[in-house]
């Protein structure tokens, strides 16, 4: 039974370690590695698809490579950092000659009423992890970092666990300490 529960606890830890991982891997160190930025959705305009509290990832894309249906990360304002992710519905040319994009939420009845220059886009949809824009979120807000902090701290005890767990079960029946009160056969 002793045996089990250690088992089970062991596959515990390391899925907890294997998740927390990959959900880093995702959403932190392939961005990087691929200049892409990540965001978090806070509202239902993209819904179903991008529902609130998926994080988007985007890579930066020329004018050019940008299609109707291409989901887009632009600026509200140009040099602002408010953005919004919403799919582009039409392509056109503006007065000055440049190449705008009409743009809507998935969810949205009307299409969005500004245009969208080059210079606004953020970049293009190039995947999204669901709810770990809610992490995302708690971690950039100053009042998220207690939080932060607890969740590191019990990961670092999750590794810890599983390296005592993996360093018990290598032991020896020899090697095993003799409790107070146990009997020895001679």
């Amino acid at each position: 039974m002793r045996a089990a529960l250690a088992f089970v606890r062991l596959v515990l830890a390391w899925c907890v370690i294997l998740g927390a991982s990959s959900v880093l891997l995702a959403t932190v160190v392939v961005p990087r590695l691929a200049g892409a930025t990540s965001y978090d959705v806070q509202t239902g305009s993209m819904r179903p698809g991008l529902p609130p509290g998926t994080l988007v990832v985007v890579r930066p894309v020329a004018p050019e490579q940008i299609g109707i249906g291409t989901v887009v990360t632009y600026q509200l304002e140009s040099g602002e950092p408010t953005v919004v992710t919403h799919r582009v519905t039409e392509i056109g040319i503006n007065r000055a000659g440049e190449r705008v994009f009409r743009t809507q939420g998935d969810a949205n009845d009307a299409i969005d009423p500004a245009p969208v220059r080059p210079v606004q886009v953020r970049g293009a949809l190039w995947y999204s992890v669901p709810y770990a824009g809610h992490f995302n979120d708690l971690v950039t807000r100053r009042s998220g970092w207690p939080l932060l902090a607890a969740v590191i701290g019990l990961l670092g005890y999750a590794g810890w666990m599983f390296i005592g767990a993996a360093r018990d079960r290598r032991a020896t029946p020899a090697d095993a300490p003799i409790e107070e009160g146990e009997l020895v056969s001679s």
